[in-house]
């Protein structure tokens, strides 16, 4: 399995896997939900700029969107990784977030992409991821409990979580 960039996925399949995810679910947000196959074209160009961190709005930081490819080739999946935090970002959603379109889960699919993220984010120098996960998905917390998650806090709704990225440190 890998991780490619959703500008260099193959544009109709790209668009096929975004239309399968609503506009949030269950914490994952997905802002292409009902664009049609133009506005999506012009989507995955400001996916692209927000990696570089072009034009970003304030506030925001560099993102990649990647899509998990299966040995099969299938578009199955889509992860998302904030290059660094905010204090909003620290204390909310994290580095990382990531969805399975509904007739992928249940395969592992989640567990492999995320440790694909994680190798990314170390890539990147972060040496602990920070996600959440809404207390109503117990799926995803043991994804993230595979992948080495320890529960940070929490409170009504959501567990935050960090994952160490093996990343490592400078004994100096």
């Amino acid at each position: 399995m890998r991780l490619i960039e959703t500008w260099l996925a193959d544009p109709e399949r790209a668009f096929e896997l975004f239309a399968k995810f609503p506009a949030e679910e269950t914490g994952f947000e997905n802002p292409a939900a009902g664009m049609d196959r133009e506005w999506f074209a012009a989507y995955v160009q400001e996916l692209r700029d927000e990696a570089l961190g072009i034009g970003l709005p304030d506030g925001w930081v560099p993102a990649t969107k990647y899509i998990l490819v299966n040995d099969e080739g299938e578009y199955v999946g889509i992860f998302n990784l904030r290059h660094r935090l905010t204090d909003f970002l620290r204390n909310g959603p994290g580095h990382i977030g990531y969805g399975i379109a509904h007739e992928y889960r249940g395969r592992g699919y989640a567990t492999v992409g995320l440790k694909l993220t994680l190798a990314k984010a170390r890539e990147l120098g972060i040496r602990e991821a920070y996600l959440c996960v809404h207390k109503t998905n117990p799926a995803s917390l043991a994804v993230q409990r595979h992948c080495g998650a320890r529960i940070d806090h929490e409170n009504e709704r959501e567990y935050y979580t960090r994952i160490d990225t093996g990343m490592e440190t400078d004994a100096r």
